[in-house]
């Protein structure tokens, strides 16, 4: 942007402090409050490098700075332009760059460049989280005789990145990730219209010997079955909340069961859709362990999938014990007492 800029009354003096000139911003804030500014600037031994106003580009400049440092002059300017409501979400603002130079021209006006980047961040305790940048560059123009105050200059372009990230997050507060504020979960289970070679769970469908489709890999045992449990996860913001809707999956694949002739009785294939049954326990004390965390809008699929490696692991060793207990369904005794057991789990859900 190219600006002539008039004399003004109250202009910068020599070596005078940079003075920021306090206003509201135009729109009212509704989302955040600025809970710090950190100066992150690689240089900062001053914030302007001016030109006396003879113009003389034989002339040192000098240099002009915030009495207190850029960081707490700026939290003070921000503070006045949003009133803090700590009931919002509170954004740190880090101060990239902020360098305001002088250089005489060839036509002997005197060129102000004011470069300026400040990048905002939600403030959490985990750590911060990055939301965007505000980068902007503007180019003013001076008589050589003139000067110009420079405290508005930069109170102006300071107010410009509020007002941008304002209506930023105004934006975006509903649906993006980075600002949600809490996670839901959603559980279903998934079903298939038109059976294949996998089985999907159902209280409705239990395993018949027509299921068990491959042929005989033991000969200690009669029968097997390898069933398993799995999920899908979609995700969506909705109002400031992640909805993460988890898809389980308790199934059995057909080509990985099998059974002997001698073995299709109805008590041996009670013995093998316990097996089944107990994969969809194991499915259902995941989803109550996930309803009991609170998890963190900044790593819940963390814990998903940690608590999904604790039920997988908790799956294999109820069926160890389950086999072991039972002498893989040789102990008709055991055998009753775990048809017992996993009945009241399945009936707990």
């Amino acid at each position: 942007m190219l600006v002539f800029c008039p004399l003004n009354s109250n202009a910068q003096k020599t070596n005078a402090e940079i003075v920021l000139t306090n206003r509201a911003l135009n729109e009212k804030v509704t989302q955040f409050y600025v809970a710090n500014v950190i100066d992150d600037r690689p240089d900062r031994s001053a914030v302007a490098w001016l030109l006396p106003i003879t113009g003389n580009s034989q002339i040192q400049k000098y240099k002009v700075d915030f009495r207190d440092g850029a960081a707490a002059v700026i939290k003070q300017f921000a503070d006045y332009a949003i009133p803090a409501n700590k009931t919002l979400r509170p954004v740190v603002i880090r101060v990239k760059k902020l360098r305001l130079n002088e250089t005489v021209m060839a036509d002997g006006r005197v060129e102000r460049r004011l470069e300026i980047q400040l990048w905002f961040e939600l403030k959490k305790d985990e750590g911060n989280v990055h939301l965007i940048d505000y980068p902007a560059a503007t180019t003013y123009y001076r008589n050589a005789a003139q000067q110009y105050d420079t405290g508005q200059l930069i109170s102006r372009s300071l107010e410009a990145g509020l007002e941008f990230f304002n209506k930023w997050i105004n934006r975006e507060a509903d649906t993006n990730i980075k600002l949600a504020k809490g996670v839901k979960l959603i559980f279903s289970d998934y079903s298939e219209q038109s059976e294949g070679d996998t089985i999907y769970y159902s209280a409705k469908r239990p395993l018949t010997w027509d299921d068990f489709k491959d042929k005989p890999r033991s000969e200690k045992y009669i029968a097997e079955v390898l069933p398993s449990l799995g999920y899908t996860e979609q995700v969506e913001v909705i109002k400031s909340i992640v909805v993460v809707r988890i898809n389980m999956r308790v199934f059995l694949p057909k080509s990985a069961a099998w059974v002997k002739p001698e073995g299709r009785t109805s008590y041996a294939l009670n013995h093998e859709q316990r097996h089944f049954d107990i994969v969809k326990v194991v499915a259902q004390h995941f989803k109550q362990a996930l309803m009991d965390m609170k998890l963190p809008v900044g790593n819940y699929d963390g814990y998903i999938n940690v608590q999904y490696l604790d039920s997988y692991r908790e799956m294999n060793q109820l069926q160890d014990q389950y086999d072991a207990e039972t002498t893989h369904g040789a102990n008709q005794y055991y055998q009753q007492e775990w048809n017992r057991k996993i009945d009241g789990w399945l009936r707990s859900d």
